[in-house]
């Protein structure tokens, strides 16, 4: 029989009988034409696909169900239909390349005839479970996926090198979990499957190091060949089989590579971006441009936004983490989302074609990007279907980099222009806080004394902000508040980057410099707000998200600022995700129920600010920030709104961050400077990192979610970091300011 006529039988037969028939002996000599690849293989009527997207596949069972025997029967039924999916890829490769090397035919016929063994196989176990193949619905996605290949390096990357990869994982965690309900005979076919599986996966590697670019790793060869839907996280099951792989040829990298690879397989992902400077680019518009530190502190967090999504979810960055450093990420529990590489800004992608000396056409780029793995990043998204948009901050920056994605978001109903628009860039103006602040001031005035008693807990009106838009203003504000005894002052720009754009008057006197610096923001048409310097004793934070059913609270934070209210640190404690802080509670010396007052309070406050979050259709996540300060009598009072921050923040972060800490944990979230780092002894944040290590190690509990105890982890690379580490550190007892 020839080859050929051996291949149609397999993939045109409608018999399982003919399908798994062994051939006698074959001759490759007349390969014929190359096939058209057809809709979908030959099958009885009780195996052909379901129509794509309407229940084309059963539920797989879970692993608990497994000592019942129609559960087992539907797990061997998964895998024998993914075996006779193989069997069929095979045959369509055969047809499909005729003048492939004949080496490589003979192989994939061998490989052929070990999945017809394996169906046949998996069909007698199924038959002890009392169940056939076509009891449940079969799906088409392996076939849906590689069928469509244009060389035979595509099969070997998406048949060889991802789904039977995948299956080194899948038929070591199977075969074990099928042992121990005393299943021995499938555990048993499961070994050897995974045995066999080791030289189909050695035997694609072979073919595809012989095709590849020469000049690319296994790793970026194998991420560039693979077409959407398949990616790099088809080729892994639920734990990595690392000897597998090891024994199969797969090389350090490519594992460790693939170790902490991840993209969605099915959920719509969400995108997300930290653009530090929307606040900036609202103020000052396209001509705002970061200092060198600044933009070098965006730098360093770039990765920050992975500890706010889903598994699923995509972040954008201008380099991706290192292999290292999200292994490490990924020990301590958190799940890794996928990284999408921004192209440079201004860079030109030009693809075109060349053909190594084995006749394999890749595609490069002048910019090198092909040559490194990377795609053009927007044009890639904009292809798939994506389920919302979270960029840190909605602002014209985000806006820009964002819109070639509007049109392929489906999991959210918004209009475009929308997403960002004056109305919500008014939120970002600390003017707009201060006038919210006397709202509510002024509605919990007329409400009846059920809270506060006579109100003397919070801040009188005149300790709000106000704000000018004049010289002439300015020093009339600034008299006014002096008047009071309140002589050190604060102006703060309207709009601008946190924590910057503030001027201290201390002095009795406004000196030419802090004159200048007033009349240069109002030749730039901006607005300042002056209010009087309090001495701060705590500061809070509020972590609030506005979803489509109205605004949700996701917890509350401790705050630690330096002198120019720039961010040091942030606290979590206990049930932090429900109550205000315990120490900010204890500092006002309220009654017994003062914490359940304060939240009712605070009820109050959600609920004016969503109607105004409706008003200007916001939605997204939302941050106040608060303090208790000491006022000039030395009463403790509490500001209960400083700024609304209409963006993620650090608190949001923490609150997510504390997700996967054991209960009762109390958490701290910081960035250490340069200037902590050479106070420490230490040359580089490397150095700091590994002591960091030994000083706290991490403890985790074990169990179905593995959680945090204690200990300290490095939220961004110490190896790569220039000005600034994020660290969050967990422990039993509150953790220290330092």
């Amino acid at each position: 029989m020839e080859l050929r006529e051996f291949a149609e039988q397999v993939l045109f037969a409608a018999t399982l009988e003919e399908k798994l028939r062994a051939p006698g002996e074959l001759t490759d000599e007349h390969p014929g034409p190359a096939l058209v690849t057809p809709n979908a293989p030959g099958r009885p009527e009780n195996l052909i696909f379901k129509t794509h997207g309407t229940g084309d596949k059963s539920e797989f069972p879970g692993l608990h169900l497994l000592e019942q025997d129609r559960e087992r029967g539907k797990l061997l039924h998964f895998f024998g239909n993914h075996e006779l999916l193989a069997t069929e890829l095979m045959a369509l490769v055969l047809l499909k390349f005729p003048d492939a090397p004949a080496a490589f035919r003979q192989g994939v016929l061998k490989t052929l005839q070990d999945e017809q063994e394996h169906t046949r196989l998996y069909l007698e176990r199924m038959k002890s479970c009392g169940i056939g193949l076509g009891d449940f619905p079969v799906s088409g996605y392996f076939w849906r996926c590689v069928a469509p290949m244009e060389h035979p390096i595509d099969y070997v990357a998406g048949l060889c090198l991802t789904f039977e990869q995948a299956n080194l994982d899948f038929a070591g965690h199977y075969g074990r979990a099928l042992g121990a309900v005393g299943d021995a005979g499938s555990a048993k076919l499961l070994e050897k499957i995974c045995r066999d599986e080791i030289g189909h996966v050695a035997y694609g590697l072979k073919w595809f190091r012989r095709w590849k670019n020469p000049g690319e790793s296994d790793w970026d060869a194998f991420c560039r060949t693979l077409k959407f839907p398949l990616s790099p996280q088809r080729a892994k099951g639920f734990s990595l089989n690392v000897a597998g792989r090891k024994a199969a040829g797969l090389d350090e990298d490519f594992i460790s590579q693939l170790n902490v690879y991840s993209q969605s397989k099915g959920r719509t992902p969400g995108v997300f971006v930290f653009n530090a400077f929307a606040e900036g680019r609202i103020a000052e518009g396209k001509k705002f441009n970061p200092t060198r530190p600044q933009a070098q502190l965006a730098r360093d967090l770039e990765n920050l936004p992975q500890f706010l999504c889903r598994q699923d979810d995509i972040v954008l960055v201008a380099h991706k983490p290192s292999v290292g450093f999200l292994s490490g990420i990924k020990q301590a529990g958190f799940p890794l989302p996928e990284f999408v590489v921004l192209p440079e800004r201004g860079s030109v992608s030009r693809s075109k074609r060349a053909v190594n000396k084995r006749g394999v056409d890749f595609k490069t780029s002048s910019d090198g990007a092909a040559a490194a793995g990377h795609r053009p990043a927007l044009p890639e998204l904009s292809a798939r279907k994506l389920g919302r948009l979270r960029p840190w901050a909605w602002g014209p920056d985000s806006y820009e980099l964002l819109k070639p994605l509007f049109a392929s978001v489906k999991g959210e109903q918004r209009a475009d222009e929308k997403r960002f628009n004056p109305g919500l860039a008014e939120l970002y103006s600390k003017a707009w806080s201060a006038e919210f602040l006397r709202k509510v001031l002024k509605s919990e005035k007329e409400a009846p004394p059920h809270r506060f008693g006579n109100g003397d807990w919070l801040c009188p009106e005149n300790e709000i902000g106000v704000a000018v838009h004049s010289l002439d203003e300015a020093r009339a504000a600034i008299s006014k508040i002096r008047l009071r005894a309140h002589h050190k002052i604060v102006l703060k720009a309207a709009l601008g980057v946190a924590g910057c754009n503030a001027l201290r008057l201390f002095e009795p006197e406004i000196l030419p410099p802090q004159l200048r610096w007033m009349e240069n923001a109002f030749a730039q048409k901006r607005a300042l707000v002056v209010e009087p310097w309090l001495e701060r004793v705590l500061d809070f934070s509020v972590q609030l998200e506005m979803t489509a059913t109205g605004l949700k609270l996701c917890g509350y934070t401790g705050l630690l600022n330096d002198a120019r209210g720039q961010f040091i640190a942030n606290f979590a404690e206990p049930h932090h995700h429900k109550r205000i802080p315990a120490r900010v509670v204890s500092l006002l010396r309220g009654p017994k129920d003062l914490s359940r007052r304060l939240q009712e309070f605070y009820g109050g406050i959600f609920a004016a600010l969503e109607a105004e979050l409706r008003r200007v259709d916001f939605s997204g996540p939302i941050g106040i920030d608060a303090f208790v300060y000491q006022d000039v009598r030395g009463k403790v009072k509490l500001k209960p709104i400083v700024e609304i921050n209409p963006r993620y923040t650090m608190g949001r972060v923490l609150v997510e961050l504390m997700r996967p800490t054991s209960q009762n944990s109390f958490g701290q979230f910081r960035l250490v400077n340069v200037a902590q780092l050479r106070a420490g002894g230490f040359e580089n944040f490397s150095d700091y990192a590994r002591s960091l290590a030994g000083e706290f190690p991490l403890q985790i509990e074990a169990g179905p979610a593995p959680r945090i105890r204690e200990g300290a982890l490095c939220l961004n690379d110490p190896a790569t970091a220039q000005v600034c580490l994020a660290v969050f550190q967990v422990a039993r007892t509150a953790v220290g300011d330092k």
